[in-house]
């Protein structure tokens, strides 16, 4: 069914996601659409349970929704698809079965992160996996699976006037970064306090306050 949504003849970049979707990963999204020519972008993220303190698999379905009928009419070009799948966190190997799934929904590209599907060490709480063991496992295999990988470093807000550019160009630039942790976003989440816009759609911030703490796994 995915499949005869995606046009014939073009190529289609697949993104993997297992949180809400906010502004750094939007526009990491249009990014990888305007480099790959006249493509689709899948938005294609997980829906069944991940790990303690994930939001929930049917609140993550809402907030997806409702960015996708407030972006379709300024990017038609992207599609809109859940995957009814339990994450693992094996970081490199799962990245390769990701690739091998949005294969065979009809992706020809697909967009691997730092630490995608990564952990932590319940021993010592440091990343489990290399930061860009999973990009680099996947270029390794790209040809053999017949899907093209794209990697992006984080996207980071430098002010009002630039937005969002990759990391590594803020830091050549010397440019301020702002940011805003994961915790303290969960923390005004519960606290009903303001989250910036340029962090946040506003229509996924009304979702998750809504749903209130049993948005959390």
């Amino acid at each position: 069914e995915v499949r005869a949504t995606l046009p014939a003849g073009k190529d289609v970049v697949a993104f993997q996601n297992r949180n809400p979707i906010h502004r750094a990963h939007f526009e990491l999204l249009k990014c990888a659409q305007r480099d790959v020519a006249d493509s689709i972008l899948l938005v294609h993220p997980t829906c069944g349970p991940t790990q303690p303190g994930d939001i929930d698999g049917l609140v993550r379905i809402d907030t997806y929704e409702a960015l996708r009928k407030e972006t379709e009419k300024e990017y038609p070009m992207f599609r809109w698809a859940y995957l009814p799948y339990s994450m693992k966190m094996a970081g490199p190997r799962e990245a390769l079965q990701h690739m091998i799934i949005r294969k065979n929904y009809g992706a020809t590209h697909f967009i691997i992160g730092r630490d995608m599907a990564g952990t932590k060490s319940t021993i010592t709480g440091d990343d489990f996996y290399g930061a860009y063991d999973a990009q680099e496992l996947g270029k390794k295999f790209e040809a053999e699976l017949g899907m093209t990988v794209t990697h992006y470093e984080n996207m980071v807000y430098v002010g009002e006037e630039e937005g969002y550019v990759q990391e590594s160009i803020a830091k050549a630039q010397g440019k301020k970064v702002v940011k805003l942790s994961g915790t303290e976003f969960r923390r005004r989440l519960r606290a009903n306090e303001d989250i910036p816009e340029w962090f946040a759609f506003k229509s996924v911030v009304d979702i998750l306050r809504k749903a209130g703490d049993s948005a959390f796994c």
